[in-house]
C-alpha cells in the first residue's frame, strides 16, 4: 500500500506538505500508521505540481530511492511552490519492478493521477481485458508494468470521453471505475486514486470484496488557509482531518468547494 497525498489552493511551498509535517510522507514512508498491507514505503516516491503560468502540463519529479535518501529534496521542496500538488511514498505490489516508469505519479497530457491499491492476481483477472479494450492513445501511455498504471489508462479512456474535463473528472472517475469492477467481479480490488487536472481535484475511496483503504480530507485549516488536502493519512494530530467515507467519491471544483457522493461498490 502506499501513501497518498495532494493539494488544491493557494501557492504553497513542496517542503510545507512533503517533510515539514509532524507525520508527513516522510514519516509515513518509513512509520505509517494506517496500511492495510505491508510495513513501509521504501520503493520510492514522487511528485506532480503544476505552474500553469509555465504550461498546462504537470511537471514530475520521481525517485526509485527511499523518500529518506534523497538528497536533493530538502532544496527541492524550499525551491518549488505550487497551488496544486500530487505526492506519494511507493510500497510495490511483489514482484513489481523497481524503476522510474512503475512509480507515481502517473502523467498524460494535463492529468496526473495517484492510486493507492492492488487488483489481486491482476494478470490473471484484469491485464488482458483492459488491453484489449484500451484505445490506442490509451495503450500508448503505459510506459511501465504496474496495475496501477494500467488501471489509470483504462481511467483516462473515460476521462478524455467527458465532453468538458473540469466536470468530466469525477464523473469519468466513477465511471472507469465501475466498469473495471464489472469486468473482474469476484476480484479483490482496493481502489483509492485522486486525479487533477491541475485545476480541480477528483479522489475516490472505494474496495471491491476487501476492506477499504484509509483516505482523509483537510479543508481551510490555519496551516493551509482556503487549501483543500486529501491524504491517506493526517499529516499532524488535528480533530479537523475527516475521513472519507467508504465507497465514496469526493470532487474539488475551482472555487475549492467539496462534494462528496456515493459510488457503487
Amino acid at each position: 500500500m502506499c501513501r497518498l497525498l495532494a493539494y488544491l489552493g493557494p501557492p504553497v511551498r513542496l517542503d510545507r506538505l512533503i517533510i515539514e509535517p509532524e507525520h508527513s510522507l516522510v514519516v509515513q514512508s518509513y512509520k505509517p500508521r494506517e496500511m492495510s498491507a505491508g510495513h513501509v514505503n521504501a520503493d520510492g516516491f514522487g511528485f506532480g505540481w503544476y505552474d500553469r503560468a509555465r504550461r498546462a502540463e504537470p511537471f514530475v519529479y520521481r525517485n526509485v530511492l527511499p523518500i529518506w535518501n534523497d538528497d536533493n529534496l530538502a532544496d527541492l521542496g524550499a525551491f518549488v511552490e505550487a497551488d496544486c500538488v500530487l505526492a506519494n511514498v511507493r510500497s510495490a505490489t511483489p514482484g513489481q519492478l523497481l524503476a522510474a516508469a512503475n512509480t507515481q505519479p502517473f502523467v498524460s497530457g494535463r492529468l496526473s493521477v495517484l492510486h493507492n491499491g492492488f487488483v489481486t492476481d491482476f494478470k490473471a483477472t484484469l491485464l488482458r481485458p483492459i488491453r484489449k479494450a484500451l484505445d490506442e492513445e490509451s495503450y500508448a501511455a503505459i510506459s511501465g508494468t504496474t496495475d496501477s498504471e494500467h488501471l489509470f489508462a483504462w481511467l483516462l479512456q473515460h476521462l478524455r470521453g467527458a465532453s468538458d474535463l473540469r466536470d468530466g473528472l469525477a464523473a469519468g472517475l466513477a465511471t472507469g471505475l465501475a466498469s473495471l469492477m464489472a469486468m473482474a467481479p469476484g476480484a479483490e480490488m482496493t481502489l483509492n486514486f485522486i486525479v487533477s487536472d491541475g485545476e480541480t481535484l477528483a479522489a475516490s475511496r472505494l474496495a471491491h470484496n476487501c476492506a477499504t483503504p484509509s483516505l482523509y480530507t483537510l479543508t481551510d485549516h490555519a496551516q493551509f488557509p482556503d487549501g483543500v488536502l486529501i491524504a491517506s493519512e493526517p499529516l499532524f494530530d488535528d480533530p479537523a482531518w475527516t475521513p472519507i467515507p467508504e465507497g465514496s467519491l469526493i470532487s474539488i471544483d475551482r472555487k475549492r468547494t467539496v462534494t462528496v457522493a456515493a459510488l457503487a461498490a
